[in-house]
């Protein structure tokens, strides 16, 4: 249909180019507009936008790579890219991109009409119950967990996000705040900052954990061993784009840790009893990282994804130079891609992987419960729920909650049961299943004894179904998978 509307444009202009010579025309626009191609380039005269009460056209114009003397097809392809870019800030509900006869031959005007949507939002919600591995493998209830993350996306039209978090789980609470600007300064650069505090506990040990607490002559045996910590910090970066569909970010972080282990600790690891590493120093220690990102998306709207492709690569360094105790590198590239069906149904394909060297803290490591739907994820840096993999595969995987190698592959089918255009602005039905894979070097180097031939293999099965919704307020995914992961399904754990 776009094309069809090009066409009968070219064919409007050179009608009226024929139709209405000037009479006494300047040299540069009686001249005929350059063809590549056989395709006709016309003169951007200006960029009109229209439509916007509340944003501000300059922060509009950021993402339009055309002003005012440049040449276009009306089949650039880039016109449709803007399309989309402007739709995945979430500041808009539509977007149309056309061009209009200008007052000279061979000019247009380049129209950016929008229509805006709500930009307070609700990030993230998460409820749930932390729980424990029983005696006979099943699931026991300890504690609810309760996580909210509110960001406002175009404070005042200005394209500023202000955002915050709190998240609560038994004895635990962290809390977060975010500010961003997409033109800091008025300049062609994004700045950002945030703040994190988090007040937590976790869990390790794979079986029968031997420990002795740091204010106890006692020694225990339990499923697990308890380190409380503590962190205060932030990061500070800025970033810009290369491209239409390209950005870059680079920042710093730092971070104040204060962490209690126990003094000793054992676990008795798939039939080989061995001391628990726990990766974080006990005391206080600082963690000082330089990060960087490469992204290119091309996604044509911020939740209910339609069409497009996200590719991402990260790095993480943290050294002694940069005043760490903590010196790492994490590497990690994500790539995802959503194809338009019939009937409007969208199918995404994605992959992951991830790679640690180096002495991490446990915090950022991969965490099983962010790669498998069947437990609850990290919520601002706390991981309340403690039970282990779900197993279905009966691998070594039930092992492991923190590694420093990843990897991830899934698919997810949706069907579009709702569209509407206030409160509720869509309603998918999906669902996902994949494969993913967590382990430690040691995990690799020197599997577990009980676990042989392909068994000894960290990986599973991960799936979800349930229901993504896009609303006014922002989207929300209701899934099932958590109620799953509750019940004892699992192959053998070890």
């Amino acid at each position: 249909m776009r094309r069809l509307a090009a066409i009968a444009f070219v064919l409007g202009l050179a009608r009226a180019a024929g139709a209405q010579e000037p009479a006494a025309p300047r040299a540069a626009s009686s001249a005929p507009a350059p063809v590549t191609g056989g395709i006709p380039r016309y003169v951007v005269e200006r960029v009109e936008i229209r439509g916007n009460r509340s944003t501000h056209a300059d922060v509009i114009l950021r993402h339009v790579p055309y002003r005012g003397g440049d040449l276009i097809e009306p089949t650039d392809p880039e016109l449709e890219l803007l399309r989309y870019r402007l739709l995945s800030t979430g500041f808009f509900g539509r977007v149309e991109v056309h061009l209009e006869r200008g007052g000279q031959r061979g000019g247009v005007v380049m129209v950016v009409d929008v229509t805006e949507r709500n930009t307070f939002v609700v990030e993230n919600l998460w409820v749930g119950i932390a729980a424990d591995e029983g005696d006979d493998g099943g699931v026991e209830p300890v504690s609810p967990f309760l996580g909210l993350r509110l960001a406002e996306r175009n404070l005042f039209g200005t394209g500023i996000t202000l955002g915050g978090g709190v998240a609560i789980a038994d004895d635990q609470i962290s809390l977060q705040a975010d500010f961003a600007d997409s033109t800091f300064l008025g300049s062609d650069w994004a700045g950002f900052a945030s703040l994190l505090v988090v007040d937590g506990r976790d869990f390790f040990g794979a079986r029968d954990v031997a420990y002795e607490a740091p204010l106890s002559v006692d020694r225990r045996l339990e499923n697990y061993a308890v380190v409380p910590f503590r962190r205060i910090g932030g990061r500070v970066g800025t970033g810009r784009d290369l491209s239409l569909s390209t950005s870059f970010s680079a920042g710093w972080r730092l971070e104040q840790v204060e962490a209690t282990p126990p003094l000793i600790a054992s676990e008795d690891r798939g039939g080989r009893r061995q001391p628990i590493q726990f990766d974080v120093r006990s005391g206080q220690s600082v963690l000082s990282t330089l990060e960087g990102a490469l992204v290119y998306d091309t996604r044509d709207a911020p939740f209910l994804v339609t069409d497009g492709s996200l590719l991402e690569a990260r790095l993480s360094l943290g050294a002694a130079p940069l005043g760490s105790h903590y010196g790492y590198a994490r590497m990690e590239g994500l790539a995802q891609r959503w194809f338009r069906l019939p009937f409007g149904h969208v199918l995404r394909v994605e992959g992951f992987v991830g790679a640690i060297a180096g002495d991490a803290p446990f915090f950022e490591q991969y965490y099983v419960g962010d790669l498998t739907d069947l437990l609850p994820d990290r919520l601002i840096g706390l991981a309340p729920d403690r039970r282990k993999a779900p197993n279905l595969f009966g691998t070594a995987i039930g092992l492991v909650r923190y590694g420093t190698f990843a990897a991830k592959a899934d698919v997810e089918y949706r069907i579009p049961i709702y569209k509407g255009h206030d409160s509720i602005l869509g309603v998918d039905l999906f669902a996902a299943t994949g494969l993913y894979a967590i382990a430690t070097r040691e995990d690799l180097e020197e599997p577990a004894p009980e676990f042989k031939g392909l068994s000894a293999v960290p990986v599973d099965l991960t799936y979800n179904v349930g229901l993504r919704v896009d609303t006014a307020v922002g989207g929300a995914t209701i899934a099932f998978s958590n109620l799953l992961g509750l019940l004892p399904a699992r192959g053998s754990d070890p």
